[in-house]
């Protein structure tokens, strides 16, 4: 850990701080870059007095991170005057596997995020989060779709979590066995993990020669 990542942690209330370091990392820049090619973010909050989460689409703007849903939704309503709230991506590279069941692992990259959800409320915000969001996992898509209808918007609800801590732990590398057990016939190593998408299908609607768009193969792209 670097110098200014232990300043940083010297500040931290305990529960964003990392318990082992030989894995985590307060850099704000690895947080962006692990945020930015995640899919799915898990979302943790309290209901009721019982801990909920739930996975959803997301899109990072800057240090803000925007989930939606629908506005009848727990995760929606009952947060929208601002809660704590918890975060996490994680991206799996490879099934780490070992000579002892007690050594196999995985490889990967995860961030935690902590912060305050509340609910938007900015007609204008709430367009450019909708766009992010849909941008993130289709990039260019929302220019291609048609407008929003007001019924859409007032079924939609938009939570924006500020990130007040974050940080990361990473993964990499082959098996760590036990000496004794090196040079045995048992097989070892790395079984790669990876995220792509498929053949898209077009709906059965869809006017014949319509093309793909340009959102689909930068999708495939990005996420490759």
């Amino acid at each position: 850990m670097s110098s200014l990542e232990k300043r940083q942690a010297a500040d931290l209330p305990k529960y964003a701080k990392i318990r082992q370091m030989n894995r985590g990392s307060y850099d704000q820049s690895l947080v962006h870059e692990i945020l930015d090619a995640g899919l799915v973010a898990h979302c943790g909050f309290v209901h009721e007095g019982r801990p909920m989460v739930i996975p959803m689409a997301y899109a990072r703007i800057g240090n803000k991170l925007y989930i939606h849903g629908a506005s009848t939704t727990r995760i929606i309503k009952n947060n929208k005057d601002g809660v704590p709230a918890s975060l996490t991506v994680t991206l799996v590279d490879g099934i780490v596997v070992a000579r002892s069941a007690f050594h196999h692992s995985m490889n990967y990259r995860c961030v935690i995020v902590h912060g305050t959800a509340r609910l938007v409320t900015n007609p204008e915000e709430e367009v450019v989060a909708l766009a992010a969001i849909t941008d993130h996992l289709l990039p260019g898509r929302w220019e291609e779709c048609r407008e929003m209808l007001p019924k859409e918007h007032k079924a939609t609800g938009v939570l924006v979590l500020e990130i007040e801590h974050a940080s990361t732990k990473v993964r990499t590398g082959g098996p760590v066995d036990d000496e004794e057990d090196l040079g045995s016939e048992i097989w070892a190593g790395v079984v790669p993990v990876v995220t792509a998408l498929g053949q898209p299908f077009t709906a059965a609607d869809v006017p014949e020669n319509t093309p793909v768009p340009a959102s689909v193969p930068a999708a495939s792209k990005k996420f490759a």
